[in-house]
């Protein structure tokens, strides 16, 4: 296969941009939680998100192989059904700004992920950076959480980092097959397969969604998060990919706390004590740290599979 040169700042500005429309994702859950059950925003979601993609599945065919479509089904049972149910039904036990800015935590998951599975190795001010941005999210985590409903617990902001954990096999899968396929197909198709289990689970566990008695409001909450935060901010991400190491691009995700707080607080009016602030301001810190001062080695050739 040809050689494709990397646009670094290109790669890194994609991946900055998909991470902060995903921080716009829990205002506009919360938006629509307050109508509906976790699991049926989640399907409303995906299907919004089908919308924009189908024209994208019309004109670009697969060309996978089997062994690549069940890495393809793999990545999207991880990636949608199951990161996703799991991190909205935290979101429902907790406040926006929590959740978000527990998203911090995922550049260090996707760190050692890479380590681990790309073979990828971050110098020694990118750990440092990683610690920073760990702390800060621990700092978070284990501050004082007020009791009742409308407020941040810790079990939900956990069951958000449990997935992110998820989350990362989905990203490195979904890599590994950017080796040999364009991001366009990759995505369109990983959520189509998604948004197909999502269709069969929900209705049988959940009942069937709600329409006739859902406001204007949280229709075009659902729409957003589809559109903006589902269809948009996975096809930039997959892109940036294709140019940043993994380890590298993770920190990124890190817009997506800073925009998710700035929302939770100033336009949902919740409230974060002293400690989430000093762990906000940490993994700030680390994610300029990580992308200005910080380089990963990547192998020049990966292994196929």
């Amino acid at each position: 296969m040809p050689v494709i040169p990397k646009h670094r700042a290109m790669g890194f500005l994609s991946c900055a941009l998909a991470s902060s429309f995903w921080g716009c994702g829990f205002f506009f859950g919360k938006i629509a939680l307050a109508e509906m059950s976790f699991a049926h925003m989640v399907l409303y979601r995906f299907l919004f998100a089908m919308i924009v993609l189908l024209p994208l599945l019309v004109t670009h065919r697969p060309g996978l192989n089997g062994k690549e479509w069940g890495t393809l089904a793999l990545a999207s049972f991880l990636g949608v059904p199951v990161q996703f149910l799991i991190q909205f039904y935290g979101l429902s036990l907790t406040t926006v700004s929590h959740a978000a800015l527990m998203v911090g935590t995922m550049p260090v998951i996707l760190a050692v992920g890479a380590t681990l599975f790309a073979h990828e190795r971050l110098d020694a001010t990118g750990w440092f950076a990683l610690a920073g941005s760990t702390a800060g999210a621990a700092l978070i985590a284990l501050g004082r959480h007020a009791r009742g409903a409308g407020q941040p617990s810790l079990t939900g902001d956990l069951l958000v980092v449990l997935s992110l954990a998820i989350a990362l096999f989905w990203i490195l899968l979904n890599k590994r097959l950017m080796d040999r396929h364009s991001p366009i197909v990759v995505t369109a198709y990983g959520l189509l397969l998604g948004t197909l289990m999502l269709l069969l689970w929900v209705p049988l566990r959940y009942g069937m969604p709600p329409m006739a008695h859902v406001s204007m409001k949280a229709w075009l909450a659902l729409a957003a998060s589809g559109v903006l935060c589902t269809a948009t901010t996975t096809l930039l991400w997959n892109w940036g990919m294709t140019q940043v190491p993994a380890s590298e691009a993770g920190v990124l995700l890190n817009m997506e706390p800073l925009m998710g707080s700035l929302l939770g607080v100033f336009v949902l009016g919740e409230h974060l004590g002293p400690t989430a602030w000093m762990g906000g301001c940490l993994i700030f810190v680390a994610a300029i740290t990580l992308t200005t001062r910080s380089k990963a080695h990547v192998p020049e050739h990966q292994p196929a599979g």
